[in-house]
């Protein structure tokens, strides 16, 4: 068989429906609110032919340059030939997800802001940085067995049975 270098060429699984996830989209992705600088997922609809992304462009995440009736401008970065250039692309509002990317970003700055409101009532010293994971904390083990006596296992030396 000839090799096939279509749009839709090695999507198979990608551009198909979930298990029991088939039929019309909701209404609600249509009237999903964007705004100039939301941050967006591209998630290729396959239900939906038209305004469908390029599969390179499934699963990135985007910055909303532009908003039409039925349509929005996604800046998404691609890396050709060693370096990263900004890709303007037009993508119908079926295909695109709110980003939960800064979400976790956003929660940690409100509770930054608390952290040094209250900071600034008790006048202590508050660290907003964020530290890595630190190794557990050394502990003792409870004595071995009823007796409290250590048992010491030897290694039995080699002996060939032959």
């Amino acid at each position: 068989m000839p090799h096939s270098f279509g749009v839709r060429a090695r999507t198979r699984h990608m551009f198909a429906k979930k298990f029991r996830q088939h039929g019309p989209i909701h209404l609600s992705q249509y009237l999903m609110s964007v705004k100039v600088g939301d941050y967006v997922d591209i998630f290729a609809d396959p239900s939906v032919h038209k305004g469908m992304p390029h599969k390179f462009y499934h699963g990135r995440t985007g910055i909303v340059f532009n908003v039409s009736k039925s349509a929005v401008g996604v800046r998404v970065n691609k890396l050709v030939n060693g370096r990263i250039i900004e890709k303007r692309i037009h993508v119908r509002i079926e295909h695109v997800r709110k980003s939960k990317c800064q979400k976790e970003i956003l929660s940690r700055k409100v509770a930054n802001e608390a952290a040094k409101e209250e900071a600034r009532k008790t006048g202590k010293q508050v660290n907003l940085k964020r530290q890595p994971v630190q190794p557990k904390a050394g502990y003792y083990l409870p004595k071995a067995g009823s007796d409290g006596v250590i048992t010491t296992i030897q290694p039995l030396p080699f002996s060939d049975l032959v």
